[in-house]
């Protein structure tokens, strides 16, 4: 028989030094007291490789990795070391190469300088004996479109030279460089396989037949099909599912050729296309279903689809059961690249990933057992802030989850009635208008609380602060000389006259602060990346609601375990109160100016009011007396005005008809008054203006920005407005002028008749349009009243920016922040929209930025 079917594994291992958690370049000492039948050097001296003996079952190829780790953890051991399989090592950097010292090593680095140097790799290469050259070329070929499946299992590589690269397997696309990786194309046997290789060496491109890196090759040491496209996998048992898998693969090729079937060659860019995508998204994402036309599928039904396309072998072989198992286990707990990003996300340091991989390197071959019972019923999905794909509940909030089971459904029932019953008493609600005039609408808080970990936030007060900065900046300038017009940044048309600007705004003074209080709407995606979604200076609302929810929970679950380091929401008022006095005239009140009962965020009002001791007032409330903006009631002179309106000041009038919006602007003009909030401040978080924030960090600060926007089309450009009008079932469109989610269009959750007349509006005018591609948004668990059970809910984040001034100092992020939550199946978070709350628990401990120091990480660009 041509394809005899044993196994054997090669498995690339880095060196790690157990103190300083780096890459450690002591291959060669290591090895001198290993048995050379079985390890061997690498190209890099972090590098050790293993050989396994051949085997034909899976059970002895799992003993065969675990002695062979056994022994070389054993003899790295004494020199402090431990040995990590991965496919990058999380601390590396390109200063840890160093080349082991060959004259075939050494003509390579020669050869491929810088292609060499980078080469801090390390995979897993699986071997099926098949001793049939021609036989194995033919196979070669028709696995090719499997191999992205295998590779997505495998991926352990997220982070490279100190970056959250944004892919699951950085490595590959590493690898891919060499001029001789990837793909063969179409070969009609073994003799045109030789003449391949001769030819290229030949061209003097590689050097010898041992650099044909393709991803499936003969072996050119054994009479085997050889898997090269894998990472090393830090779990012995991932890689016996993908030689399980890949053997399969192997054998169902071969049956098609003993049967005649004609082979269905993929076409190269597809088949790179394949790879591309189980490398960026690993087993979060996406992957391309096999056949001639493939298209994206989530990547866990594409596994189990090749798991049941090749069962008839599976079930030959005797793996059935054992590859369905490890294949669910994977699934469960994610490949390395899922758990590395995890590990990272709970304290920012690279550390705790490489402590991770690790101790998966060194322990069992399953890995360790739970720390605690899973979430059966809970449905598990890439993203989740909470719990892991395993469904177990990651560290920081196992405490809370077992409160909640320990409580079970009649206890939340218990607690549920018990908020809304705060709730209510207090009236916490916003306000909606109906058919017979407005109502209060609950705001309904979960009884779970969202964490953000003390690197996040540290994170995100850098980013935002700088864009706070940078809009200030931008609204002064437009407003002012205009600079960034003059010197071709934007264009005039983008600024006066578009959404949001008002021109008399322009009288304002001169270094007055325009936009004192800022918010901002993040996202966090399944890769755990912070985006921010919209700027918002004109009316942002939600401190009050995210001290509320705090409140609520204190009353309601004060049993619920809280983390010692946990900032308080409430010190928002007063640093509301000192940024809206910084600029007013000793002697004078600051007043909260409200539309109302009517207002939609009345409740805000009135909090924001009375913790910030602000007077609230309507328009009646107040006059103007000889230059001066009076409080009627109390007489004193108001020196501040937090516009809190839905209607513009300009237009605003007292109940006998008196134009008091134009008199108090008249005395803002004049500096008589600050107008917190100003008109005018529309064309800063104009929808399509948002896009071009980076530019503002750039022009005004001279700095990158340090978060990242979602993708933003302006539809006034003809060329991006033709690309989006077919796109727009994928796409998020919205006005630019918009706000509470109204107007929003998710492509994808809308109807055919939904998507085919926003293509008319956006083509009626579009200028009034932008579109976004959708963010996959993070997940928290909720309690499901309906199944009385957690259940994942999508989130976004509104975070908000007190500013006195333009420099760093002067702004300041609050330690307030308010979760909002989607409605079940939604992505729309806004409460007008059915969208719900979370207390969000920000973890941060004052005195440990100076303790720690820098996460070691930058963010993935």
């Amino acid at each position: 028989m041509g394809a005899e079917l044993t196994l054997g594994v090669e498995e690339e291992l880095h060196l790690i030094d157990l103190q300083s958690w780096q890459l450690s370049a002591r291959a060669p000492q290591v090895l001198s007291r290993l048995d050379q039948t079985w390890y061997s050097a690498e190209l890099q001296r972090t590098t050790v490789e293993t050989n396994t003996a051949v085997v034909r079952t899976l059970t002895e190829l799992r003993e065969e990795l675990l002695r062979l780790r056994k022994g070389l953890v054993e003899a790295a051991a004494r020199d402090g070391l431990g040995v990590a399989a991965v496919g990058t090592a999380p601390r590396s950097t390109f200063s840890d190469f160093e080349l082991t010292a060959t004259g075939r090593y050494g003509r390579m680095q020669e050869q491929y300088r810088l292609l060499v140097d980078e080469q801090l790799i390390c995979g897993t290469q699986i071997h099926v004996g098949v001793s049939d050259r021609d036989l194995a070329v033919e196979i070669m070929q028709r696995v090719a479109p499997t191999l992205p499946v295998l590779l997505a299992l495998s991926a352990s590589s997220p982070f490279w030279n100190g970056q959250n690269t944004g892919y699951a397997s950085i490595r590959t696309t590493i690898w891919q460089r060499w001029p001789s990786a990837g793909t063969t194309g179409e070969l009609s046997s073994a003799a045109r396989y030789d003449q391949l290789l001769d030819d290229l060496i030949a061209s003097g491109v590689i050097a010898d037949r041992k650099m044909a890196y393709f991803d499936v090759r003969p072996s050119s040491h054994a009479p085997t099909l050889e898997l090269r496209v894998c990472d090393a996998c830090p779990l012995v048992d991932d890689a016996v599912l993908i030689a399980g898998l890949f053997r399969a693969a192997v054998r169902a090729a071969e049956l098609d050729v003993l049967a005649g079937r004609p082979r269905v060659q993929q076409a190269a860019p597809l088949y790179r296309a394949g790879i591309w995508q189980a490398a960026r998204g690993g087993l979060s994402g996406d992957l391309l279903a096999e056949g001639e036309h493939p298209r994206p599928v989530p990547a866990p039904v594409a596994v189990r689809s090749l798991l049941h396309r090749l069962r008839p072998q599976l079930e030959e072989l005797g793996d059935w059961d054992e590859v369905t198992d490890l294949t669910e286990a994977t699934l469960a707990r994610g490949n390395s690249a899922d758990r590395q990003r995890a590990a990272f996300v709970e304290h920012g340091q690279l550390d705790d990933v490489v402590r991770q991989v690790v101790e998966e390197t060194h322990g069992a071959a399953a890995g360790e057992s739970p720390a605690t019972p899973v979430l059966r019923r809970y449905r598990s999905r890439a993203g989740d802030e909470a719990v892991g794909l395993n469904a177990q509940p990651r560290p920081v909030y196992r405490e809370v989850i077992e409160h909640v089971r320990a409580l079970g459904p009649e206890g939340m029932a218990i607690t549920g009635a018990a908020r809304d019953a705060w709730a209510a008493q207090r009236h916490l609600a916003y306000v909606v208008a109906g058919p017979d005039g407005t109502r209060e609408q609950p705001f309904e808080v979960d009884l779970l609380p969202r964490m953000i970990h003390q690197h996040e936030w540290t994170q995100l007060e850098h980013g935002l602060v700088q864009r706070a900065r940078a809009i200030e900046c931008f609204l002064r300038d437009v407003y002012g000389e205009q600079r960034i017009v003059e010197d071709g940044v934007l264009d005039r048309a983008a600024v006066v006259g578009a959404p949001g600007w008002e021109d008399r705004a322009r009288r304002l003074p001169a270094g007055v602060v325009r936009a004192p209080v800022a918010g901002f709407d993040l996202v966090r995606n399944e890769y755990g990346g912070w985006r921010v979604l919209e700027d918002n200076v004109r009316n942002p609302s939600g401190v009050a609601y995210g001290v509320a929810a705090r409140a609520l929970m204190d009353a309601v679950v004060p049993g619920m375990p809280r983390p010692p380091a946990l900032l308080d929401p409430a010190t928002a008022f007063e640093r509301l109160r000192s940024t809206l006095l910084a600029r007013s005239r000793p002697g004078t009140r600051a007043v909260l100016l409200s539309s109302g009962p009517a207002s939609g965020a009345w409740f805000e009002h009135r909090k924001l009011a009375d913790g910030a001791g602000l007077l609230l007032a309507g328009v009646d409330d107040l006059d103007v007396r000889d230059g001066v903006v009076l409080h009627r009631a109390s007489g004193d002179p108001v020196g501040v005005l937090y516009l809190r309106l839905d209607d513009e000041l300009l237009d605003l009038r007292d109940r006998t008809g008196r134009a008091l919006g134009e008199e108090v602007f008249e005395v803002a003009a004049a500096g008589g008054v600050v107008l917190a909030n100003a008109p005018g401040n529309g064309i800063a978080d104009d929808k399509a203006m948002y896009r071009s924030v980076p530019e503002f960090i750039g022009y005004y600060l001279r700095e990158r920005p340090l978060l990242e926007s979602v993708p933003t089309y302006r539809l006034s450009d003809e060329s991006e407005r033709r690309a989006v009008l077919e796109r727009i079932g994928e796409l998020v469109t919205k006005p630019v002028d918009g706000y509470g989610g109204a107007g929003v269009l998710i492509g994808p959750a809308a109807s055919a008749a939904e998507v085919a007349a926003r293509r008319a509006e956006i083509a009626a005018d579009p200028a009034n349009w932008v579109a976004q591609e959708v963010v996959d948004l993070s997940s928290v668990p909720s309690w499901n009243r309906t199944e009385a059970t957690l259940q994942p809910r999508r989130v976004d984040l509104r975070a908000f920016v007190y500013v006195t001034g333009t420099g760093a100092a002067d702004c300041h992020l609050a330690d307030v922040a308010l979760t909002r939550v989607a409605p079940e199946g939604s992505l729309v978070v806004n409460s007008s929209r059915g969208g719900g709350a979370k207390d969000t628990w920000i973890l941060v401990d004052r005195g440990a930025d100076a303790r720690e120091g820098d996460t070691g990480v930058r963010a993935g660009r």
